[in-house]
């Protein structure tokens, strides 16, 4: 493709935080960032150069968003693909498209390219009946996690379960009919999550950075520490597969795959999100390139960056708690050398909400972590 060059309109579809950072370093790079958002006052519409307040369903919109943009991608997977197809439909470029979008989106086949390419997964089995839960209970076997196959993030929409009974009622709370099958995981003993942010260009080019070692809380992610603290044969390892991902789905942008490491240093795949992801936001501060100007240059047929860490790091998400919308000791934090803080402009800091989050640079991953606790230590809601 002929490379769309600075100067021109960029679109995105999501108002987000993910959105916010795409545009600021899209408007950084010389490009007009418009986003279409149906809240208003978005954290992408805040700093882009015009938001277009619509649903993402709405056709008029899509349409007007397509007459404008050179190029536009999305900044999370759980819009529908539907709208992806129609700008598609009207010969504009979306990065990544609307079949890497589907996959993504649903979870069994996500799990199926997955297997057939050869990548590690975990056992698991589609679930539309209680006759077909008794089946996953006996083949796949206990514990296990079953999901909505559809939607769902940060937790939401899936259940743990230990036993038999446990997995009847997760069925019965999360089953929504007979045609909206969930998927039966098997549970896996797992020593790190890991994830390997990555990107592939319009001629198949690809780049991966370091793996982060990723800690969640209420299934949220808290904490991640690059470089993680894995041997060198895991990390390549992780790098390769998720190059691999990439290069199956012919995935054109940024994206991240997630991953569970067991205790004999095998890799197995959980996730692919196919924008940039929270657990690369260290790389705003950390890295030559971003993944937000990956995602930049990849979406305009542009060389991809740098994916070299300048320092070790840890980054650690700011959530609401619901005890205010004020957050205190901001000043306290940034008195500490080697500290890069981001807000992400939302009015509300409701629990668990993500509002902002920091990174530590330091010499060591110890040191970043160290000063990370440290600084967390002084923030508060009020």
């Amino acid at each position: 493709m002929r490379p769309v060059l600075p100067g021109s309109t960029l679109g995105i579809l999501g108002g987000g935080q993910l959105g916010r950072m795409f545009a600021l370093e899209a408007k950084r790079m010389g490009y007009r960032v418009i986003t279409l958002e149906p809240s208003p006052d978005s954290p992408c519409g805040q700093v882009a150069d015009e938001q277009i307040q619509a649903d993402y369903a709405d056709e008029a919109a899509l349409l007007q968003l397509a007459s404008r943009c050179q190029a536009i991608t999305y900044e999370f997977e759980n819009i529908d693909a539907r709208a992806v197809e129609f700008l598609e439909s009207l010969g504009q470029t979306v990065h990544p498209d609307s079949r890497v979008l589907r996959v993504s989106q649903d979870r069994l086949l996500e799990k199926n390219f997955l297997r057939d390419a050869g990548l590690g997964v975990t056992a698991f089995k589609a679930v539309d009946s209680l006759a077909d839960l008794k089946a996953a209970a006996d083949e796949v076997g206990l514990p296990a996690v079953i999901k909505t196959v559809r939607g769902g993030y940060d937790g939401k929409g899936q259940a743990v379960v230990a036993d038999y009974q446990a997995a009847e009622t997760a069925f019965r709370n999360l089953h929504r009919g007979e045609g909206s099958p969930l998927i039966w995981e098997k549970k896996v003993a797992f020593v790190k999550e890991l994830s390997v942010m990555a990107c592939r260009g319009t001629d198949g080019s690809a780049t991966a950075y370091p793996a982060s070692e990723n800690v969640h809380v209420n299934n949220i992610l808290d904490t991640g520490t690059v470089p993680a603290g894995v041997s060198a044969a895991v990390s390549a390892k992780a790098k390769a597969m998720a190059e691999a991902v990439g290069d199956g789905l012919k995935i054109v942008g940024a994206y991240c795959v997630e991953l569970f490491l067991d205790a004999q240093d095998n890799l197995l795949v959980n996730e692919i999100a196919p924008r940039p992801h929270n657990s690369g936001h260290y790389t705003l501060d950390a890295c030559y390139c971003s993944q937000f100007e990956q995602q930049v240059r990849a979406m305009c047929g542009l060389p991809l960056g740098s994916t070299a860490i300048l320092k070790p790091s840890v980054m650690v998400n700011i959530l609401g708690d619901g005890g205010g919308d004020v957050l205190h000791g901001v000043d306290s934090v940034l008195r500490q050398e080697g500290i890069a803080f981001h807000l992400y402009g939302k009015a509300h800091a409701v629990a668990k909400r993500k509002m902002g989050h920091f990174t530590v640079l330091a010499d060591s991953a110890e040191s970043a972590m160290a000063k990370a606790k440290e600084a967390r230590a002084k923030l508060r809601w009020g």
